[in-house]
């Protein structure tokens, strides 16, 4: 990029981007989703456990983790292995809790960490997700 511009800002910032890229597409499958069922109180549940740190690469993929049709009527989340990063997160999760409520699922988000309780608290709900 700088021989074919003779700029070297641009060949840097060309070569960032390209760099932040490749770092995000590499670490957006670092985060893994299990789903054990379990029976409680006489209860089915599908129990979810996101491992990883949630940010928009890895988020993209998080919607597509869950058995929205064939999980029971009460399905488990638990994050406490996780992080949210940023506002895509919080959209996929509200997709999540929409697409379960479509087939009259309740679902139960547990184990957020501090910050990541404060940004899904903030966002939630505000980012178009149901609409």
């Amino acid at each position: 990029m700088v021989v074919a511009t003779e700029n070297l800002a641009i060949g840097v910032v060309v070569g960032v981007v390209i760099a932040m890229t490749v770092f995000a597409r590499r670490v957006a499958h670092f985060a893994t989703v299990t789903r054990e069922l379990r029976v409680e109180d006489g209860v089915e549940r599908a129990h979810y456990r996101v491992d990883g740190e949630l940010f928009f690469a890895s988020s993209n993929d998080l919607t597509m983790q869950f058995d929205y049709a064939g999980d029971p009527h009460e399905v488990v989340v638990d994050m406490s292995a996780s992080h949210i990063w940023d506002a895509s997160t919080v959209a996929a999760l509200d997709a999540i809790t929409t697409k379960y409520a479509h087939h009259g699922t309740s679902v139960d988000i547990r184990g957020l960490n501090e910050a990541s309780r404060a940004m899904r608290s903030r966002l939630t709900g505000a980012l178009g997700a149901g609409h």
